[in-house]
């Protein structure tokens, strides 16, 4: 595989707009606490809902899959490869998890995750939401739904692309957004995690 060095321009620019935390600046237009001061300390749609309401958790979700999404479409009209879309789409996810405006302290990565899968492919990005929503329909737990959609996320890719660098791309971000929410998976196993929209929860101090 030959470096292309315009690589570098994907990565650099999919990186600073993946840093753009959407949970912290919505949160400070409306008047809401920081999300990282708040709740889970994540700056996560998630945590907003919680902690901020409905209307903002939506912004914040919306807001974190186009952060995901767009660098990746622009790559796409760019007639890029396939190895220039993994670049683009994992420096977008790791500019969520690692912002360079906020001290490389950022989110768990989920919405993003799924709207760099959108990007690549949009069936692809519906299936993983779709995994997601089943979970969530079945045990009601977000968490739990991400881990599964997340694990399911590089053989639904395998499946339905087949390609090599886009399957590798997302085995290291499914990796990276599991490894994100190990606080979740330790309550998961306690059976403490709690419900999607609910206050109910045996570890109070935490919430998603």
């Amino acid at each position: 595989m030959n470096f292309d060095p315009v690589y570098l321009l994907y990565a650099l620019i999919a990186y600073l707009l993946g840093s753009i935390s959407t949970a912290i600046i919505t949160c400070k237009i409306m008047g809401l606490a920081d999300p990282r001061s708040v709740g889970s300390n994540n700056p996560g749609a998630t945590n907003v809902l919680r902690t901020g309401g409905k209307k903002a958790a939506i912004i914040t979700l919306f807001g974190d899959m186009l952060k995901g999404l767009l660098p990746v479409l622009v790559a796409q009209q760019m007639q890029a490869g396939n190895t220039a879309l993994a670049i683009t789409g994992i420096s977008a996810f790791l500019g969520h998890l690692y912002p360079l405006y906020f001290g490389f302290k950022g989110g768990k990565g989920v919405a993003t995750f799924y709207g760099v899968l959108l990007g690549i492919n949009w069936i692809i990005g519906l299936a993983a939401l779709a995994v997601w929503g089943a979970m969530a329909l079945i045990f009601k737990i977000s968490a739990l739904s991400a881990l599964v959609s997340a694990f399911s996320a590089p053989f639904i890719i395998w499946y339905i692309d087949g390609s090599a660098i886009l399957i590798a791309a997302t085995v290291l971000m499914s990796t990276l957004l599991i490894l994100k929410h190990h606080s979740n998976i330790k309550r998961l196993l306690q059976g403490t995690e709690g419900k999607i929209a609910s206050g109910d929860k045996t570890d109070k101090s935490k919430p998603e």
